[in-house]
């Protein structure tokens, strides 16, 4: 009526799932080719009031391998009209994540998408490896931040050339 279990049985039982496990690993893996060589994690604008200071930016993760020295490019659109501005970073064999942001900005409209173009350049710059384009926009335009910092100090002491907090 019931069927023992030998060792050769569990043996045999052990071998046919990890087959199973190994085939169903095997036709659901992702080809590493065929990710992006970066993952942009976030990006947006930052409107820091207390010292007046605007920017926006992205977080890159290295998804498939690049050599030491390759070169992340990203150049933003200028809202204030200007030429865009061109952020570098060398990639490192000591981090995988890459922060790349804009120095402070002027002349930010509200709810206008402005374009970021990403690049990753080998290391001598001869030739591009992959490259994105992105969009972001701002929910409040420049207007609504205070031209002069509220606050001066690491105790946020309030501003003396800004005497009304305002």
């Amino acid at each position: 009526m019931f069927s023992v279990v030998t060792p050769l049985r569990a043996m045999i039982a052990a071998a046919a799932l990890v087959a199973l496990l190994f085939v169903a690993g095997w036709l659901t893996r992702q080809d590493p080719d065929e990710r992006p060589y970066l993952d942009i994690l976030g990006g947006g604008f930052v409107f820091n009031y207390r010292v007046a200071d605007n920017f926006y930016g992205f977080t890159a993760i290295v998804r498939r391998p690049l050599e030491s020295g390759s070169i992340i490019e990203a150049e933003f659109e200028d809202p204030a009209g200007g030429d865009p501005i061109m952020v570098r970073e060398r990639v490192s064999p000591m981090t995988d994540r890459y922060a790349m942001r804009t120095p402070a900005l002027h002349g930010i409209e509200a709810n206008k998408p402005y374009r970021v173009t990403i690049r990753v350049l080998d290391r001598l710059e001869t030739k591009e490896i992959w490259s994105a384009t992105r969009s972001y926009s701002s929910q409040i335009g420049q207007e609504r931040t205070p031209e002069k910092a509220l606050t001066v100090g690491p105790g946020y002491h309030l501003n003396p050339e800004n005497p009304d907090g305002k």
